[in-house]
């Protein structure tokens, strides 16, 4: 797994990045200004316009506006839009659902359905031992998806030796002998013969089983009660705060579990923030 020019160890991460990173930084976790800005203002000006006006068609005007000019400037500096368009998707199902039921407590279903699934999934996989943080971070560490993601020709080409180099009916090293190099799953599954990394991985799920249950917690009975000022309050309080914190308690937990261990068979370990790919970058969902 190359690392991209410019890239250095012990940079932080952003999104969930970070809790594989050497040191966290919660500006850079977040998105920075700009990440917070796009993630709280579309929100923010649905309760407000809402509160202020009453008016259901002027708050989604209002909150989709926000978000299409948050794309449109991503666009015109050409930075990636990732974190815009992940917002102006969750945006614009909330709207979709607030403007066909003309209910405005509804703009904020997408956010629960959303954080209702992502807690089911956490609570399998601490009942089937199988942390879903060790998943994912190994998956970063690792470089999972691009491995997983890189075409079998690719694989083949980089496999690929000068005619005489190899005797016939030989395989090199760590390949499974039909030249398609070493199984991109073995470094995702590895660390379950680590009791320590299992520990590790088990409490950093219970802080996002925590965080998509107490956001279940408030919010629920305010959507049911219709009480739009105090769901968009507590949808922003509980949204990229808490999110940025949960991120902290993570990667406090599971910095220095690889001391010592290669990221992967061909590198060094590393923060795993270098090789992600845009696919693992992923911001709060409760947008």
């Amino acid at each position: 797994m190359s690392r991209p020019a410019g890239d250095a160890p012990g940079r932080s991460g952003q999104g969930v990045r970070a809790v594989t990173a050497e040191s966290f930084s919660l500006g850079a976790a977040v998105g920075g200004v700009r990440g917070v800005v796009e993630a709280v203002l579309p929100g923010l000006l649905f309760v407000v316009v809402f509160v202020v006006t009453s008016d259901l068609t002027w708050s989604l005007v209002a909150s989709v506006g926000a978000a299409l000019v948050a794309l449109a400037v991503r666009l015109a500096q050409r930075t990636p839009v990732t974190q815009a368009l992940g917002g102006l998707l969750g945006i614009g199902v909330g709207v979709f659902w607030a403007w066909r039921s003309g209910e405005a407590q509804n703009f904020y279903a997408w956010g629960l359905w959303t954080n209702a699934i992502y807690l089911a999934v956490i609570l399998v996989s601490l009942v089937a031992r199988w942390p879903l943080v060790g998943l994912v971070v190994e998956a970063l560490r690792t470089g999972f998806a691009e491995q997983a993601g890189r075409p079998a020709s690719a694989s083949t080409e980089q496999g690929s030796t000068e005619p005489g180099t190899t005797e016939p009916g030989t395989t090199e090293p760590g390949t499974t002998g039909d030249d398609a190099g070493p199984s991109p799953f073995a470094g995702l599954v590895a660390w379950r013969r680590d009791p320590d990394l299992v520990r590790r991985y088990t409490l950093a799920t219970w802080f996002w089983a925590g965080l998509f249950g107490i956001r279940l917690a408030v919010k629920v009975p305010l959507y049911f009660a219709g009480d739009i000022g105090w769901l968009g309050t507590a949808h922003l309080v509980l949204g990229v705060p808490l999110w940025g914190l949960v991120l902290w308690l993570t990667w406090a937990v599971v910095r220095g579990a690889h001391d010592g261990a290669p990221a992967s068979p061909d590198e060094p370990a590393d923060d795993g923030a270098a090789g992600a790919r845009p696919a693992l970058e992923a911001t709060d969902p409760d947008r």
